[in-house]
């Protein structure tokens, strides 16, 4: 089987942080969004990978993946002129793919389960495609499947406005090569996009079967700040605790992950749980948590952070109450004190 990522899209929801840099290359838990749909791939055994690129901040996609052979995959880029719909981007995959099954994976999507069951069995399968549902709030805003009594999927729809189920369809697709043949015929949607809901809907009414696994561990669709920060604070409630730097006198609680090279002044306090890469320093009066992630090679000085990321290469000399906030790459923020909520464009310097 193969993989395909899609990691084009503008972004729009979550500028300033995405002028600079495409919304799945932002860091999750120190780790860019997509990569953890690519390690979702690989460890479900999957290593030829596309991933579909576009717009004026995709050489940072290449630059940071390359060929793939840091991360033990062998990658293929496929450029998408403009975003025109999931299944379009499919489609330019039809070369790559060729007769393979395969799994599409959304670059945006967080998912705290191993899909490795799940290629087995659809790999074993007659099944023309695979999806995977999750129970949501808010149907309206997602893709949703019917299911019929005898477990069947009835119909699937695109952000209907009276939901017939609350069973969303998340961006993780499990697709046999018949699917190109589908979209070939696909019309636009009123968002000028041609849809995946479609496409598999034009499955169903053709009499072919699509099964499904429903997810009952985290899905995030991160979209949005709120639910990057979300996603952030349940990964690290997730990690393995760790610490590469003596912390040994601290004012310590909660489950800690603690990169090497890390400077730990005396006064500061840590409330897990908390990430902290390498080359870190903070210093002053500090109180860092809870569910705060901090990159490598960032200077924290008298900052009171909690449900918050700061990114790389950060400077922040801070009497302040930071919450809710994500600083981006190379920012240096100095500030009386106060309490704030902060998103910034990369490479910023905020003095208030």
């Amino acid at each position: 089987m193969k993989g395909i990522i899609l990691h084009g899209g503008h972004g729009t929801r979550l500028r300033p942080l995405t002028y600079a840099r495409p919304k799945q290359l932002l860091p999750i838990a120190n780790t860019p969004m997509s990569q953890y749909g690519l390690e979702s791939l690989r460890n479900a055994g999957i290593t030829d990978i596309a991933i579909i690129i576009g717009g004026s901040n995709s050489s940072k996609v290449r630059k940071y993946y390359g060929d793939g052979s840091e991360f033990n995959v062998n990658i293929t880029y496929v450029e998408q002129d403009e975003p025109k719909g999931i299944s379009h981007a499919i489609g330019l995959c039809k070369d790559f793919v060729n007769d393979e099954k395969f799994v599409v994976f959304l670059g945006d999507n967080i998912l705290i389960k191993d899909i490795t069951e799940s290629v087995l069995k659809f790999k074993k399968s007659d099944d023309a495609a695979k999806i995977l549902l999750c129970e949501v709030s808010n149907p309206k805003q997602f893709g949703i499947a019917d299911i019929e009594n005898d477990g069947s999927i009835k119909k699937i729809m695109e952000k209907p406005k009276n939901p017939p189920t609350n069973l969303a369809v998340i961006g993780i697709y499990f697709l046999t090569p018949m699917i190109f043949e589908i979209i070939k015929n696909l019309k636009p949607s009123w968002r000028n996009e041609l849809e995946i809901t479609d496409a598999l809907q034009k499955l169903l009414e053709s009499k072919k079967r699509i099964s499904y696994d429903i997810i009952t561990k985290y899905w995030k669709d991160t979209g949005t700040v709120d639910d990057i920060i979300d996603a952030n604070k349940t990964i690290l409630e997730n990690m393995k605790e760790y610490s590469q730097t003596n912390t040994e006198g601290l004012k310590i609680s909660g489950k800690m992950m603690i990169g090497n090279n890390v400077k730990l002044g005396a006064n500061i306090q840590l409330i897990g749980p908390v990430l902290i890469g390498n080359n870190c320093s903070i210093k002053g009066n500090s109180s860092i948590g809870p569910n705060v992630s901090i990159g490598s090679e960032t200077i924290l000085d008298n900052c009171h952070i909690k449900d918050s990321i700061i990114m790389e290469n950060c400077t922040l000399n801070i009497n302040t109450n930071l919450e809710n906030s994500i600083i981006p790459y190379n920012t240096t923020i100095s500030t009386n004190k106060m309490k704030k909520s902060i998103i910034l464009c990369e490479d910023s310097k905020l003095e208030l």
